[in-house]
């Protein structure tokens, strides 16, 4: 949809496209995963109680096995769909023969929801059957799945896309409408919030409840279902891949892990997917209207950008593809608006604004990149040569220790004016710190700038504009480096306790004009290179060749 959007329409099509697409991916985890928690508590009704934990859990090992590399199996896939697939086949035709012999016995739960619902009668017209319309409609979501896999089919894959989504077509409707044909004629009515399922309800009217086989039903299709949300990190960061590579998304969506993962779009997506049911307490109706809005707007934009594609390349047959696909279009924007219009308050709105509202982020996240790009292009004619700037050096210290030594030292072999500050609070601590850093690091003077409120950051900024201020006027401002000791700790836990102050004060400085931040680690094993020299003055001057360190 994204790029038939694009490609053949408008690069603001495409956009909307992707936008519906990101959200129908993030609803398809929520909307599975709250359906396979349904047919657990179909079977296991204590199950209710505990679905956002179960939700927690079921996505959260779907996002691990992702990040660590899972692919979709066939074998995996196969298994349970089969499964369910004959089950499902077994529960309309046993359904038929009931109805056909007349032994149909109606099924009446003590749990259903009072029929006709009391305070919900309506006149049986157009705004009913459009109701019932928007409802039935989200049936065909999923089967855009195909169209965005299909260089995952062997060879041909078009035909072979075509051949699955022919007998996809054929299965939906047969058991969409064997299903219904089922609950109407057994009378099955919808539980109240926590019962089983109207499928579940199918299944046990058919095989019995509690019978293996209304066991096996429910397992296959909670399994089916956490696998259909296992789809979706597959597609999800593939898309916002995508369009990271095309400067519609931060660029660490492009970036692969050491699984080969697109591992940020998978972690995103687990979060938003979870967040969402938590929102809606795990509740599939709830949910839903959010799911078909997205769905259908992808299909509209994709059939117009396939008439328009037809019109251009005029290749054989192309008249009667491009009617097939004018009319998938006005087809689908009709539902579309049924949709919008029947399940706006019921959650639709939701998706109304977060389409442009993620059209709107694309858009400024392009046009950020775009004037970033301007802004670091180099002149084709543009000669480069030795810096011309003067130079000094800022060391802020916390002390006197060897990280801070060494983050002179690296200081010196950039410039010869080093100069180290030190932010205290404590005129008598700041005097005895002078009289130690002058006998053991002489040549580097140390500055102190008084802190009466303890704080790190304020002074130093404040120092270094008293530095540019006192600059000769008329000369070109100089590069100041200003190189920070840190030290480095083993363990990633020991890692909390250090460099804090450090982390703050490069924020601080990363968008200061005329300013280089230059971060020094040092490590136990460098303390090596300061054995032998307690017994000199200090560090001796080093010459400007020697490596820093």
């Amino acid at each position: 949809a994204y790029i038939v959007a694009r490609t053949n329409l408008a690069p603001i099509f495409g956009l909307i496209a992707a936008a519906a697409l990101l959200i129908d991916y993030v609803m398809t985890v929520s909307v599975s995963t709250a359906a396979a928690i349904a047919q657990i508590q179909s079977v296991v009704p204590a199950a209710y109680d505990f679905r956002i934990p179960i939700a927690f859990v079921s996505i959260s090992l779907i996002t691990i096995a992702n990040l660590r590399g899972l692919r979709e199996s066939g074998n995996i896939f196969a298994v349970p769909t089969y499964l369910f697939v004959g089950l499902a086949l077994s529960i309309v035709g046993i359904g038929l023969v009931h109805i056909v012999t007349g032994t149909v016995v109606p099924v009446r739960p003590f749990d259903a929801v009072p029929f006709p619902p009391p305070n919900h009668l309506e006149t049986i017209g157009i705004l009913l059957l459009l109701k019932a319309f928007a409802g039935g409609s989200v049936a065909l979501t999923g089967v855009e799945a195909i169209a965005n896999g299909v260089p995952a089919f062997k060879p041909p894959e078009a035909r072979n896309a075509a051949n699955t989504m022919t007998a996809m077509a054929i299965l939906l409707g047969i058991l969409f409408t064997g299903l219904t044909l089922v609950a109407v004629q057994y009378g099955l009515r919808p539980a109240l919030e926590g019962g089983p399922s109207i499928v579940a309800l199918a299944a046990a009217a058919a095989f019995g409840d509690g019978s293996v086989l209304f066991v096996a039903f429910a397992a296959s299709t909670a399994l089916i279902l956490f696998l259909a949300a296992n789809t979706s990190f597959n597609a999800f960061p593939r898309l916002a891949a995508i369009l990271s590579e095309d400067g519609y998304m931060p660029r660490q969506f492009a970036f692969r892990g050491d699984r080969l993962a697109y591992s940020w779009g998978i972690v995103l997506l687990a979060a938003i997917a979870f967040g969402l049911l938590w929102a809606f307490r795990g509740d599939t109706h709830a949910l839903i209207p959010l799911y078909s809005v997205g769905v259908f707007v992808c299909f509209t934009l994709s059939q117009i950008g396939m008439v328009r594609h037809w019109r251009r390349v005029r290749e054989s047959g192309w008249r009667w593809r491009m009617g097939v696909n004018a009319t998938g279009a006005v087809l689908t924007a009709i539902v579309l608006a049924v949709v919008v219009y029947e399940k706006f308050f019921a959650g639709a709105y939701l998706v109304v604004i977060l389409v442009p509202t993620l059209v709107a982020m694309m858009l400024f996240i392009n046009r950020q990149y775009a004037r970033s790009t301007r802004e670091l292009q180099v002149a084709p004619d543009l000669v480069v040569r030795a810096p011309h700037r003067e130079e000094r050096v800022v060391v802020p210290i916390p002390g006197l220790n060897r990280a801070v030594v060494q983050a002179i030292n690296v200081g010196r072999s950039v410039s010869e004016d080093v100069r180290a500050v030190f932010i205290s609070d404590d005129p008598d601590e700041a005097a005895r710190l002078r009289t130690e850093f002058e006998r053991q690091v002489p040549g580097v003077p140390l500055v102190v700038v008084e802190s009466p409120y303890r704080t790190l950051i304020g002074p130093l900024l404040a120092y270094l504009d008293v530095l540019d201020t006192a600059w000769p006027p008329g000369k070109p401002s100089p590069i100041t480096f200003v190189v920070i000791p840190e030290y480095v700790a083993r363990s990633w836990w020991e890692r909390i306790l250090y460099n804090q102050s450090a982390k703050r004060l490069r924020t601080a400085l990363l968008g200061r004009p005329h300013t280089v931040v230059v971060a020094v680690p040092y490590r136990r094993e460098d303390a090596a290179l300061f054995e032998g020299s307690s017994g000199s003055s200090g560090p001796e001057r080093p010459d400007r060749s020697t490596p820093p360190g």
